[in-house]
Order: structure tokens, then C-alpha cells, then sequence
């Protein structure tokens, strides 16, 4: 490995200096051995370089994967576990091990680390999703560093919507926050425009839009112990940077990764930020709740939200799916069936049944009153990315 420095990069230097917060997700991969136990000299290596960032005024949130990794190493255990039952415990057993070695290692730099352990559910629900929001910045606020993970010990997909991986739920936990950055620590250098194991391979060192040719270069397949590929960051850099911040894909085995971001260096890969940042509550609106049912537009009304800005009128709508309630998210779609929208409905599913195609002031003479001109307010609407 060459000892040149990586050379500086302007627009970075600009982006990671403004970014009072930074999120940083650390892989399954970066934390641990070929045989899947955990790595504590890196462990403690990023830990030493979170606690230089937080020394340099940088905010720090760490989503953390690693957790059954550790659980391995206190078990003795050569494979990881296929048995549910076994894998959160093994899990639960890893989660202590794994914060203990963070911990510590911060409090040798006089910093202190608190332990979040969240399921899908806890975003999902807007009471619950402020609870966190305000939980998160109270620790910020004390200077203390949260670490994150999924709460695998509970969070099972035949009984609750789960995360589906890390790299999400770090997207998420940036939306919440409306963190400018985001960087997602891997086993690899960045996004490629091949198998990043080819000689012919290139690494792209800025992504300005998340268009089809770029998620074409990533692989959905994954490999060993983690869950999430290069789509799975793909898929979490579009709802980071559909909000309006950057995000930052590279190797979390590279030595002074951290340290090169913050000083700006041309490292990993830069995807930049599409548009201006959104409000807090279409973040939520957008990324993080769950929708009960969709609705399906004509060319006309679909152009005229994403385009234009303007409201849903149940005249532009073709058709619905899915038995929602007023109050209720649900997926706004083009009429090729693709969502290019999220928002929280005025009428019930029926009652938008009855009332689809027609002018508004035509609700009230088929549903006997019209609380609303608008099925979906623009307000209450995040055109997606």
C-alpha cells in the first residue's frame, strides 16, 4: 500500500466542515475476522478516531453492526448460527461485549458512549420517532456519543417490519436527525463501476445523481456475515441525499479513514446531496413510516405534483389499493404503477373509490360533505427522489 496521502478535494473539504453532525455506520465486515468473530483492534482503532472528530467539535451518532460477531467470540462459536432463537440470543450476548469494548475505549479520551437499540416500529410511529429524535439530541447535547443498532433480539421479520440492514436504518437515523452527513463504512473502497475485485474496475469518487446507470454497477448479492451489498448503501445514499445531505461510502479498514474524511481527502465515494434539505416532517412522511396502501394517478395528476407542487386532486386519481384509513400514509403512483410520492390522506380508501376522477367540488354531492378540496395536501406530501 502506497504512503501518499490521497489528494484533497475542495468540495469535500467544504462538505465535512460545515457537517456539525455526522452519522457513521460501521459495517459487519469492517469489525470483524474472516471467520466471523470480532476484530478489537479495529474496533478500537475507530473508536480512537471518533473520539478525534468529536475533539474537533464534530457531533457523532455510530450505527454499529459487529453485535453477533461478538457474541461468536464470547461463545467460542466457529459459524454463525442459522437458528433464530439462537441468533438473537447470540446477539443479545455480542451487544454488551460489543459496547463494552467502544465504551471503554472512549473513556480512555474522556468521552462517554450510551448504547440505542431500535426496531422498525420505533421510526414508524410519529410519537415514538420524536421520543428518539429528542432522546438522540439530548445525548449529542451532553456530548456523549450514541451508539446504534438494531434491537436484533426482538426484531424478527416473521413478527415485526425489521430495518432489513444497518446501512437503512443509519439513513433513517440521519433523516431523523437532519445530520448533513452520513458515512457508510465498508469492506470495500467506494462504488465501482464494475466487480470491485476486477483489474478493469474503476472507483467513482463523486455520484452527482443517483440515476439507473449507478445502481446498475451495484450488486444486490451479498456475501459472509453482513446483510447489506452496494445496493443496500445505494438505496440508503438515495434517501439521505432525496433530504437534501451528503453521504460518503469507503472502506472502514483503511487506516485513518476517519481522518482522512475530515480533512477532506479524496477517499471512498462522495454522493451529493439532490437539492435543497427537506423539513423534518417530510422526512419522516418520506422515508421513515410505513404506508397502508397506495394510490395510482393519471400522467397529468403525476406530473403536476412532482413537477409543478401542487396537491393531489381526487380528479387525477385512477385508482386505489390497499384498505387505508383517513390519517393514513400511503405511496403516490404514476401511471405506470412507480411511487414518486408519500403522503397522509384526507379520506379512507372507499371514500377515494367514490370520489376518484371527479372535480372536488363534486365530493360533497357523492359523500354527502367535503371536509377537503385535497386528498393529499402538498404539505402533507414528499416527492420522493
Amino acid at each position: 500500500m502506497s504512503h501518499n496521502r490521497p489528494m484533497l478535494d475542495v468540495a469535500r473539504q467544504e462538505i465535512t466542515s460545515a457537517a456539525g453532525t455526522w452519522v457513521i455506520k460501521v459495517g459487519t465486515r469492517v469489525l470483524t475476522h474472516a471467520d466471523g468473530t470480532l476484530d478489537m483492534e479495529r474496533i478500537t482503532q475507530l473508536a480512537e478516531e471518533i473520539c478525534l472528530l468529536r475533539e474537533s467539535q464534530h457531533r457523532v451518532v455510530l450505527i454499529s453492526s459487529g453485535a453477533v460477531g461478538a457474541g461468536m467470540s464470547q461463545l467460542g462459536l466457529a459459524t454463525r448460527p442459522t437458528d433464530v432463537a439462537q441468533l438473537q440470543a447470540v446477539a443479545a450476548i455480542g451487544q454488551a461485549q460489543l459496547i463494552k469494548v467502544y465504551d471503554e475505549t472512549f473513556r480512555k479520551h474522556g468521552h462517554v458512549a450510551a448504547q440505542v437499540l431500535l426496531t422498525a416500529d420505533d421510526l414508524n410511529s410519529r410519537t415514538r420517532y420524536l421520543n428518539v429524535r429528542n432522546t438522540l439530541r439530548s445525548l449529542l447535547d451532553y456530548g456523549v456519543v450514541p451508539i446504534l443498532n438494531e434491537n436484533d433480539t426482538v426484531a424478527v421479520d416473521e413478527l415485526v417490519v425489521t430495518f432489513g440492514d444497518n446501512d437503512r436504518l443509519a439513513a433513517l437515523v440521519t433523516n431523523l436527525l437532519c445530520a448533513p452527513l452520513l458515512v457508510i463504512l465498508s469492506d470495500v473502497d467506494g462504488l465501482y463501476d464494475g466487480d470491485p475485485n476486477s483489474p478493469d474496475s474503476k472507483l467513482i469518487p463523486t455520484v452527482v445523481q443517483l440515476d439507473e446507470r449507478v445502481f446498475s454497477w451495484a450488486s444486490r448479492q451479498s456475501e459472509g456475515i453482513g446483510k447489506g451489498g452496494m445496493a443496500s448503501k445505494l438505496d440508503a445514499a438515495r434517501i439521505v441525499t432525496s433530504a437534501g445531505e451528503n453521504v460518503i461510502i469507503a472502506s472502514g479498514r483503511q487506516p485513518r479513514i476517519l481522518r482522512d474524511i475530515t480533512q477532506g481527502h479524496l477517499v471512498g465515494t462522495l454522493v451529493m446531496a439532490q437539492g435543497k434539505p427537506i423539513s423534518p416532517r417530510k422526512r419522516w412522511i418520506g422515508f421513515s413510516a410505513q404506508t397502508s396502501g397506495a394510490v395510482q394517478l393519471d400522467a397529468g395528476a403525476g406530473l403536476a405534483i412532482v413537477q409543478r407542487g401542487r396537491s393531489l386532486l381526487a380528479i387525477g386519481i385512477l385508482g386505489t389499493e390497499g384498505k387505508f384509513r383517513k390519517g393514513d400514509l400511503v405511496s403516490v403512483c404514476d401511471s405506470n404503477g412507480m411511487e414518486i410520492a408519500r403522503g397522509l390522506t384526507n379520506y379512507h380508501a372507499d371514500e377515494v373509490e367514490r370520489i376518484k376522477g371527479l372535480h372536488s367540488y363534486r365530493i360533497a354531492q357523492v359523500l354527502g360533505h367535503c371536509p377537503y378540496e385535497e386528498v393529499i395536501h402538498r404539505n402533507n406530501m414528499t416527492v420522493l427522489g
